[in-house]
C-alpha cells in the first residue's frame, strides 16, 4: 500500500534527495541527481518499483524528528520487547553519493528486518545483484551501480536483498548504500561515524548563521533547511521539488515533473534566503542564471535542468500506476517552451535585492539584465501562459503584466544605483504605460477587484502579490477590494485555490487542492494592511498543515484533509518564510530596508 505524501521526510546531499516514510521505508530516490530516473519509485507504484525498508519485525509505534537544525532524520521504533532509533541521512556529497542508515539499540532487544529492491529507470530495470568477496553487495544495471555495505548477514534472491537481525540496547548496526557509474571502479567504503559528525556540523553551522529567534523561529529554520536541501550545489540551481507527478488532485491528471529549476521558484527562494541573510546562495544562483540564460534573450526559458539544460522533453512513464492511481506519470515538462512574462520581473527583482544586500554587481549580470529588459520592451504586450502554466489559449494575464512592470522598475533602479546600461527613458515610459493599462484593463468595477486577465470575471490568487511587489500600496482600496473578492470566491475551509479550475479555461480537466503558497501570500497582504490578528490566525492554521517533521507539499486537499502535489514544495516553504518575517519583523529596520525597493516603486 502506498503511503500518504505527507508521511514522508526528506534527506539529501545537495545533488539529489530521498523520501523516507514514517515507518522507515525509502520510497523515492533519483540517482545521480534530482532529475535522474528513480531507483526507488514505490511512491508512484508499489514495492516492486523499488524501495528500501528497515523496521522492527513486531508491531511498532513510530515517532520521528529531525536532529535539531539538521537534515538528519531520527525515527524511534517502540515495540513490546524494546526500542531502537533509526538514523537516516545523506552525507554532503564528495565524489560519490551515499545513503547512511544506523539502527541504534535504545531499550531491550528488537528483532529487525530489511528489504532492499533497487529498480532503476523508474522501477522498470531489474539489476544484476552480486555478493562480493568482502561481503558487500554490488547492484548494477546499465550505467548505474550501487554497493551496499553492512555487517548484517543478508540474503539475495535474484534482484532482491533481504535480511533479519537483532539489535540490543547499546548496539549499533550500520547500512551504507553508495552510488557510482558502473564503468568506474567500485566506490570505496566511507567512515560512517565521521560522515555523521561532518553532516551534523555542516547543517548546524549553516543554520546557525540565521539569527532570528522570535515567533515561528523553528518553522522558519525548518523551511530554510528544506530550501537549502533543494539546491543543486555543483551549479547553484534550485529545484522546485524533489518529486514528479504527485497529483494536485487524487485520481486527477494534473501531475507534473517539478525536479527542475524554475526561474520563478528559484528567485522566490533566493528572496526568502536573502531575507534571512543568506547571500552566498544568491551569488551561486546568479552564476547559474548567467550560464543557463546565456545566448539570445529571446530564447530565455521559464525553467532549466539542474545544470542549465534546456531540453526537458515531456513523456509518460509506462509501468507505474501513479500515486493512488493518478495518471499519467510524467517525466520532463513541456511548459519549458511557454512564454511567461512574469519571470522577467522575478529575475530583475532578485538581482536588485542581491545587489542591495551587498552582492557586488558584475558586468555579466548587468549585461544580461539589460538584454532581457530590452527584449521585454518588444514583447510585454503579448499574451502568455501565465504564472500557473496553463495549457489552454494564451491570455493577457494581469499578474504577468504586473511583473513586466516590476522588471522595468527594478532595471531602472539597477541603472540608477548600480550602473546598469540601457534606455532608461524608454523603460520609464513603458513602466508608466503598463501601470496605467493594468489599472484600467485588469480591474473589474463590478467585482471591485483585479481579475485573472484583461476583461475577465475570473479571480486569481496571484493578484495578492500586487502590494507585495510594490505595484500598489497595501492601503490602496483596490488592494482591499481584491483581497475581499479572493477570500469570498476562492477560499475553501480557510485555504485559497489558485483560481477556479471549473470555470477558468486552462486547457485541463477541473479539480485541484488549495494552493498553500497562495494562502501564505494572503497572510503577507493582511499583515501589511495592518490586519495582524487575521494574518496570524491564518498563518497558524497553515502551520498546522505541516507534517510531523515540518514539511509541506504544494497543495492541501481540504475535503480529505491531506497534503497533495509534489513534495516537499519549495514555493510553499518560501511563502512560509516570507509570511513569517512579515508577521514578526515588519517593523524592524532590516526588514524595512529590504522592502524599500518595493514600497518606493509604486508609480
Amino acid at each position: 500500500m502506498q503511503r500518504e505524501i505527507g508521511e514522508h521526510a526528506l534527506i539529501g546531499d545537495f545533488e539529489t534527495a530521498a523520501l523516507v516514510s514514517r515507518d522507515g521505508c525509502i520510497d523515492w530516490l533519483c540517482w545521480p541527481n534530482f532529475a535522474s530516473p528513480a531507483c526507488f519509485a514505490s511512491l508512484l507504484g508499489d514495492n516492486q518499483n523499488g524501495h528500501w525498508s528497515i523496521r522492527p519485525a513486531a508491531r511498532t509505534k513510530f515517532t520521528r524528528r529531525y536532529r535539531e537544525g539538521t537534515l538528519i532524520l531520527e525515527t524511534t521504533c517502540e515495540t513490546r520487547g524494546g526500542s531502537v532509533k533509526l538514523v537516516d541521512f545523506m552525507p554532503i556529497r564528495g565524489r560519490h553519493s551515499d545513503v547512511v542508515r544506523f539502527v541504534i539499540g535504545i531499550r531491550g532487544r528488537v528483532a529487525m528486518r530489511t528489504e532492499l529492491l533497487m529498480r532503476f529507470d523508474y522501477g522498470r530495470s531489474l539489476p544484476w545483484v552480486t555478493v562480493l568477496h568482502d561481503g558487500s553487495i554490488r547492484i548494477i544495471a546499465g550505467p548505474n551501480l550501487a554497493v551496499l555495505r553492512t555487517n548484517v548477514q543478508l540474503e539475495t534472491r535474484k534482484s532482491d536483498i533481504h535480511g533479519r537481525f537483532t539489535v540490543r540496547k547499546g548496539e549499533t548496526v550500520a547500512f551504507v548504500l553508495t552510488y557510482s557509474a558502473s564503468y568506474h571502479d567500485l566506490p570505496p567504503a566511507i567512515d560512517q561515524e565521521k560522515a555523521l559528525e561532518e553532516t551534523e556540523r555542516f547543517w548546524s553551522e549553516w543554520i546557525g548563521r540565521q539569527t532570528f529567534h522570535g515567533d515561528y523561529a523553528d518553522a522558519i529554520r525548518r523551511s530554510l533547511i528544506t530550501l537549502k536541501a533543494l539546491t543543486y550545489r555543483p551549479s547553484g540551481g534550485i529545484v522546485a521539488a524533489a518529486t514528479t507527478s504527485l497529483p494536485e488532485q487524487i485520481g486527477g491528471s494534473r501531475n507534473w515533473d517539478y525536479r527542475y529549476c524554475w526561474l520563478r521558484d528559484a528567485t522566490f527562494t533566493l528572496l526568502a534566503l536573502m531575507n534571512a541573510g543568506y547571500f552566498e546562495e544568491a551569488k551561486a544562483w546568479r552564476d547559474w542564471l548567467l550560464r543557463a540564460a546565456a545566448g539570445s534573450p529571446d530564447q530565455l526559458q521559464i525553467m532549466y535542468g539542474v545544470g542549465g539544460e534546456r531540453n526537458l522533453l515531456e513523456w509518460e512513464v509506462e509501468g507505474l500506476k501513479g500515486f493512488k492511481n493518478s495518471l499519467p506519470v510524467r517525466v520532463g515538462n513541456a511548459a519549458c517552451q511557454q512564454l511567461q512574462l512574469d519571470i522577467y520581473g522575478e529575475v530583475a527583482d532578485a538581482l536588485l535585492h542581491a545587489h542591495m544586500g551587498g552582492m557586488k554587481p558584475q558586468k555579466p549580470d548587468l549585461d544580461l539584465l539589460s538584454a532581457l529588459t530590452h527584449h521585454l520592451s518588444d514583447i510585454w504586450q503579448r499574451p502568455d501562459s501565465g504564472i500557473w502554466e496553463t495549457r489552454g489559449r494564451k491570455k493577457q494575464f494581469t499578474y504577468s503584466k504586473v511583473m513586466a512592470w516590476v522588471a522595468f522598475d527594478r532595471s531602472i533602479k539597477n541603472a540608477e544605483h548600480f550602473g546598469l546600461v540601457g534606455n532608461v527613458r524608454v523603460w520609464r515610459r513603458i513602466r508608466a504605460r503598463i501601470h496605467d493599462e493594468v489599472c484600467r484593463k485588469g480591474w473589474n468595477r463590478k467585482l471591485g477587484s483585479f481579475t485573472q486577465s484583461y476583461g475577465s470575471k475570473e479571480l486569481d490568487a496571484s493578484l495578492l502579490l500586487l502590494p507585495i511587489v510594490g505595484f500598489l500600496p497595501p492601503s490602496d482600496p483596490r488592494v482591499a477590494g481584491t483581497v475581499d473578492a479572493i477570500e469570498k470566491y476562492l477560499m475553501r475551509d480557510g485555504f485559497l485555490l489558485r483560481y477556479n479550475t471549473g470555470s477558468s479555461d486552462d486547457g485541463l480537466p477541473a479539480g485541484e487542492g488549495a494552493f498553500l503558497a497562495c494562502t501564505f501570500w494572503l497572510v503577507q497582504v493582511l499583515s501589511q494592511m495592518g490586519r495582524k490578528e487575521e494574518a496570524r490566525e491564518k498563518f497558524e492554521a497553515l502551520l498546522a498543515l505541516r507534517n510531523d517533521v515540518g514539511l509541506l507539499a504544494e497543495e492541501y486537499d481540504v475535503r480529505r484533509q491531506r497534503l497533495v502535489g509534489n513534495f516537499p514544495q519549495a514555493l510553499s516553504h518560501i511563502a512560509l518564510v516570507n509570511a513569517a518575517l512579515d508577521l514578526t519583523q515588519g517593523d524592524s529596520s532590516q526588514h524595512r530596508r529590504r522592502n524599500d525597493v518595493r514600497n518606493n516603486a509604486v508609480a
